[in-house]
C-alpha cells in the first residue's frame, strides 16, 4: 500500500512489482518482474483467503530464480494449499522452491507437479482458507490448463491462469492445446462467471490486470477466435488450398501482416492449432 497527499492508504495498480496488492476482499496478487513476450508484464502469482483468515492458498508460484518474489509469497501469510493453473514455466519453476520454505501441499491436473496431494479433478470443490474453491477444467492453451472459481460470502471471481487473459489474446500451445477445447473452455467461463446476476464475477487472470468482470472479457475472447478463424478461411480461399497442404508460417504472414514480427513465432503456434481445428471440420 503507498499513500496519497491526504496521507490515505492508496491500493496500486497493476502493475506493481513486489507488492501484495488487494484485488477483492479474498484475492491479492504479487506480480513476479519477469516480463516478457510471453509474460506480457510478468506472471501474477494469487494470494487467496476469506478475511481475517490467516491461513492462504497460492496459485501459480511463478517461475524459477525469482528469490525474492518466493520469499515475499510464503511471507504473505500461513500458506495451506498451492493450486498451479497449467504446466507452462513461468507459473511452475518456483514449485520446489515454495514447497521447500513452507511444506503445503500442491496440487494440479498434471500427475508430476502435484507434491504430497493427488491431482486436480474438474467440478472438484476444495474448502480452505474460509474459501469455496471449485477446480474447472478449461483446456485449449495447454492440455492440463484449469481455472479456479473463488466464492466468498456471496462475493465471486475466477482465476483463468493463461485461458483469459488480462490484455492482448492468449497463444494456443500446438503440442497438446487447441483451439475445439479453447472455445468449449471459454464458452464454460462465460457461463460459470454468469453466476448471480445481481454480483459480477471478477477475472483473476495469470498475466495482465484484473478486471471486475469476466464475461465482457471473455466474449470478445470468443469473437476475436471466431474473427481469426474467418481471416485464415478467406486467406486459404485466396491461396486455392486446403488447411493440411498449408505451413502455418504463410498464413501467419497474411494474417498477421500488421502484427509486429517479434510476435510471429506465438502467432504461428496458434495458427497451427486453428488449421488443425479446420482440418477436423
Amino acid at each position: 500500500m503507498s499513500a496519497d497527499e491526504s496521507g490515505d492508504a492508496v491500493n496500486p495498480s497493476h502493475p506493481a512489482y513486489g507488492v501484495l496488492r488487494e484485488v477483492t476482499p479474498f484475492a491479492s496478487v504479487l506480480l513476479c518482474d519477469n516480463p516478457g513476450t510471453m509474460e506480457l508484464d510478468g506472471t501474477n502469482t494469487w494470494i487467496l483467503r476469506a478475511p481475517g483468515h490467516e491461513d492462504c492458498v497460492v496459485v501459480d508460484p511463478g517461475p524459477r530464480k525469482h528469490k525474492k518474489h518466493v520469499k515475499a509469497v510464503a511471507a504473505a501469510g500461513n500458506v495451506v494449499l498451492t493450486l498451479i493453473t497449467h504446466r507452462h514455466h513461468d507459473h511452475i519453476g518456483a514449485i520446489g522452491a515454495l514447497y521447500k520454505r513452507t511444506g503445503a501441499p500442491v496440487r494440479a491436473k498434471r500427475e508430476g507437479l502435484c507434491r504430497d496431494a493427488k491431482p486436480l479433478v474438474d467440478r472438484e470443490v476444495i474448502k480452505a482458507a474460509g474459501l469455496r474453491i471449485t477446480v474447472l477444467a478449461t483446456p485449449g492453451h495447454t492440455g492440463d490448463s484449469v481455472s479456479f472459481l473463488v466464492e466468498c460470502e456471496g462475493k465471486r471471481a475466477i482465476l483463468t491462469g493463461d485461458t483469459i487473459l488480462g490484455s492482448g489474446t492468449t497463444v494456443l500451445d500446438p503440442r497438446d492445446g487447441g483451439l475445439r477445447d479453447y472455445l468449449n473452455s471459454v464458452n464454460r467461463l462465460i457461463v460459470e462467471g454468469s453466476g448471480p446476476m445481481e454480483s459480477a464475477t471478477a477475472l483473476l487472470p495469470g498475466h495482465g490486470p484484473d478486471h471486475p468482470d469476466l464475461v465482457p472479457v471473455a466474449r470478445f475472447y470468443k469473437q476475436h477466435r471466431e474473427e481469426r478463424i474467418d481471416q485464415i478461411r478467406a486467406v486459404l480461399d485466396s491461396m486455392g488450398v486446403k488447411p493440411a497442404e498449408v505451413k502455418p508460417m504463410k498464413v501467419v504472414r497474411k494474417v498477421y501482416a500488421d502484427v509486429d514480427k517479434k510476435l510471429w513465432p506465438a502467432a504461428r503456434m496458434s495458427v497451427k492449432a486453428q488449421l488443425e481445428f479446420l482440418r477436423e471440420e
